[in-house]
């Protein structure tokens, strides 16, 4: 039976054009032996199994070479690895710098390879430091690490750093391709896609991957026998739950998402990956980011038309809700519900049953009923188009118009027939928990709004500055009597003016003018139904000159006081008192 070499070791590469995914470091070395400005000690860093050690081989066996040895001489002589996971002691470090004074027999340079150099204990690095800043001509240290920041700073400066980066997916995917093609294996596009995905950066553990699932499948390699092979969550789930959600099929959602933990998958794996397919259809809505998309050709196209049918705002709603059911996951004590429940309310984004309206009418019922009118309340523009179709449609009748007065604004409404009453509500919605909502519902209770019908027949009689004074006064009264006496107050600061059907007041601060706003509804409706004029309205002012006069000193307290009593004078005078 012939011997099995795994993937990694039987196709490592030999020179730096077999390494993937790094030109840039192997450009670098190559030009620094050419031009020989190599640096004498070398920092590799970067995650795992992406070239590291694999570089550092073929730099140590290139210095070596000058092009007219065979193809079997071997370096090894030359070249020391040293593993500082375990030996990482003070006495290890000895040993290899006292090696370091011999010059090579072979060749020109002795290469010492120190792979997981963060190992190294401190009194170890501080054995190095000496060797490692002046070594001898003939020596080259090339240190190995995937954690530089464990690496002391003075380490750290006297070495040439070279950062490797983790190997793109499309990279992995066209070399395991190669091997596939070397190896006579048939592949599927996605196949090597979903490999390279989970090996995540590392071209190591996707050519350990690849064996195993060679092993499983044989010479045929298919994208259903990987997945069941690495226990991952096919692209169809994702489309069809994606599916689902958009036909606002919760039932059927919730038993796909059954049948997936009955396989064994993890429900936090699930759900983010429901939002990374979420993300990856909304990339896939614009030409430019199509780029972003690192899956293969056939899914891709499965994410084009998919994109199609979800609109943009659904998707970045949908993110955000798998996106938070992800950040709770660990957090919650029944995780299943926490799915389930967000997967609900994806279902219900796009849907368009019929809603109630909370709203409370803002005409008060008993006005309906007196004039045998049946309000229809407009939720949705698909319904106001109906309506606005049917009223163009009818013969043509009287207008009237409604205005209702409410505390922070006032509303105007069309009534195109007798019987319907169209209530064009503001686009604009409050959260039924917030303060603001809170507050105006409490008002709203309180308060018994004025409705005003605007007909030909409305009164708007003349009305005297003194017939406007009385009627305020007996407002003020009136509110006195009902235990208002903060507005009261702030209406007797100032007497009212009238240019012709505009009241005019003035108040010393803007604190006065916004509670005399805030209360004008109920004090214009007294004084329009005393007056019998329905155009009355208010204008209100600011006076600093105002706000100075009620503003006194000790001075002016006084000077109220001697009016009152003269004798205080006096007081002060004989006792010689100061104000």
């Amino acid at each position: 039976m012939e011997h099995f070499v795994v993937s990694a070791r039987k196709y490592r590469p030999q020179t730096f054009k077999d390494v993937v995914g790094q030109q840039a470091i192997t450009n670098t070395l190559l030009n620094a032996i050419d031009n020989n400005h190599l640096a004498q000690a070398l920092l590799f860093t970067g995650p795992r199994g992406v070239g590291k050690t694999t570089c550092a081989r073929i730099l140590a066996k290139m210095i070596n070479s000058d092009g007219t040895e065979t193809n079997e001489e071997d370096f090894a002589f030359n070249i020391f690895e040293l593993d500082a996971a375990s030996n990482n002691s003070v006495d290890d470090i000895r040993s290899l710098t006292d090696q370091v004074r011999i010059p090579p027999q072979v060749g020109k340079y002795k290469v010492y390879i120190i792979d997981e150099v963060h190992m190294l204990s401190q009194a170890a690095f501080n054995a190095f430091l000496k060797t490692l800043e002046e070594p001898p001509k003939h020596c080259i240290f090339i240190l190995a690490t995937t954690e530089k920041h464990k690496i002391i700073p003075t380490i750290l400066s006297r070495c040439q750093i070279f950062d490797f980066k983790r190997i793109t997916v499309k990279d992995a995917k066209e070399y395991l391709k190669y091997i596939a093609e070397e190896q006579g294996i048939t592949a599927d596009d996605d196949a090597l896609h979903i490999i390279a995905q989970k090996a995540d950066g590392a071209m190591r553990d996707a050519l350990s991957i690849f064996d195993r699932v060679v092993s499983f499948s044989g010479k045929n390699l298919t994208r259903q026998a990987v997945t069941e092979n690495l226990n991952v969550l096919d692209y169809e789930t994702y489309f069809t739950s994606t599916d689902l959600i958009l036909e606002n099929k919760i039932p059927q959602l919730l038993l796909q998402f059954n049948n997936t933990l009955s396989k064994g998958f993890d429900g936090h794996h699930y759900i983010a990956g429901l939002a990374s397919h979420f993300r990856d259809l909304l990339v896939s809505k614009t030409p430019e980011t199509i780029e972003l998309l690192e899956v293969g050709d056939q899914t891709k196209t499965k994410y084009l038309e998919q994109s199609k049918k979800a609109s943009q705002e659904f998707l970045l709603q949908g993110i955000n809700l798998a996106n938070d059911c992800d950040l709770k996951y660990k957090t919650s004590k029944n995780q299943r519900l926490l799915i389930e429940l967000c997967l609900m309310q994806l279902a219900s984004i796009t849907f368009d049953g019929e809603k109630k309206n909370s709203r409370h009418y803002i005409i008060p019922a008993s006005y309906f009923k007196k004039k045998g009118i049946t309000p229809i309340p407009i939720t949705t523009p698909k319904q106001e188009q109906n309506n606005v179709e049917s009223a163009n449609a009818s013969p043509k009748q009287e207008n009237v118009k409604v205005k209702a007065y409410k505390s922070d604004t006032s509303e105007t409404f069309q009534v195109n027939e007798p019987s319907k009453i169209i209530l064009k509500q503001k686009t604009k919605r409050t959260s039924g928990l917030s303060l603001s909502s809170i507050r105006a519902k409490k008002e709203h209770l309180i308060k018994q709004m004025d409705v005003v019908i605007d007909e030909e027949d409305l009164p708007v009689e003349d009305f005297t500055e003194e017939a406007l004074i009385a009627v305020w006064n007996t407002y003020i009264e009136q509110l006195q009597a009902n235990g208002k006496h903060n507005l009261a107050s702030i209406l007797s600061i100032d007497t009212p003016k009238v240019k012709g059907t505009t009241v005019h007041l003035e108040f010393p601060n803007a604190t006065n003018k916004v509670e005399v706003e805030r209360q004008q509804y109920g004090l214009l409706g007294f004084v329009r139904k005393s007056l019998n004029n329905f155009d009355i309205n208010l204008s209100i002012s600011v006076n600093e000159v105002m706000e100075k006069k009620y503003a006194y000193t000790a001075m002016d307290k006084f000077e109220k006081l001697k009016d009152k009593n003269p004798n205080i004078e006096i007081l002060r005078r004989t006792f010689d008192l100061d104000i």
